[in-house]
């Protein structure tokens, strides 16, 4: 079942604007549907090359990610990513680099505080069904500057300007069920959130929850140690 509804959602572009014609069907803008490469990756196997990447990251053992003038042309007629990184803006969190992938092998999402709205989740939607990627990473990281500033609104009734207070809003729920957690508020709120977006991703939508049911796709939630290089993945399904 999670099969034949997939291949009915299958995008396919539109020559003229680039656009998803699957989703332009009164338009005109239609062209025959495409065939992509598809990852052969179990959920698993996709896991452990990111834990594999990151051990080698953290103990600086000699490791470089597919990259370079002939992988460069063989991405650019099509691209198989294994995993799909939700991650935050962070410009110390650079998602190849800490698990030691390279072109072509990690669809990013990316968004200060790893937060999941319409857009993103249809992000991650799409390169499930459309490329057959197994894993989902929601990545959160220590003292991350969004959980700080929905901590400062939790606990000090602190405003924002312009967009940034809407863009932290979506943690906030996270910072209140960490109070009174023991620990650290801001790093247990770093971990909540993180949980509340793998839950997001796996209860809503008619994509993820059925392939994950079945089996075929593994959502996972992880915390970076910005100190360490470390990655704790602590939650999946």
């Amino acid at each position: 079942m999670a099969n034949n509804r997939i291949s009915r959602r299958a995008m396919v572009t539109c020559a003229c604007c680039g656009a998803a014609a699957g989703m332009l069907s009164g338009t005109g803008c239609i062209r025959a549907a495409e065939e992509h490469p598809r990852s052969n990756m179990t959920p698993d196997e996709a896991l452990r090359l990111l834990q594999e990447g990151n051990k080698k990251f953290v103990t600086d053992a000699p490791f470089r990610g597919v990259q370079g003038r002939e992988r460069r042309i063989e991405v650019a007629r099509g691209q198989t990513p294994f995993a799909v990184l939700v991650g935050c803006s962070d410009s110390r969190v650079p998602p190849e680099l800490l698990f030691g992938r390279g072109l072509g092998e990690l669809f990013i999402v990316r968004v200060a505080g790893n937060t999941v709205d319409l857009t993103a989740q249809g992000s991650v939607e799409y390169a499930v069904a459309e490329f057959g990627v197994p894993l989902v990473l929601v990545l959160g990281h220590e003292r991350c500057g969004a959980v700080a500033a929905a901590v400062s609104v939790v606990e000090e009734n602190a405003t924002f300007p312009g967009a940034i207070g809407e863009m932290v809003e979506p943690i906030v729920p996270a910072v209140l069920r960490a109070k009174g957690q023991p620990g650290d508020l801001l790093d247990n709120a770093v971990r909540e959130n993180v949980r509340r977006v793998v839950s997001r991703l796996r209860g809503n939508g008619a994509i993820l929850p059925e392939l994950a049911e079945a089996g075929r796709v593994k959502l996972v939630g992880a915390r970076y140690d910005l100190d360490h290089g470390t990655v704790d993945f602590f939650t999946e399904g």
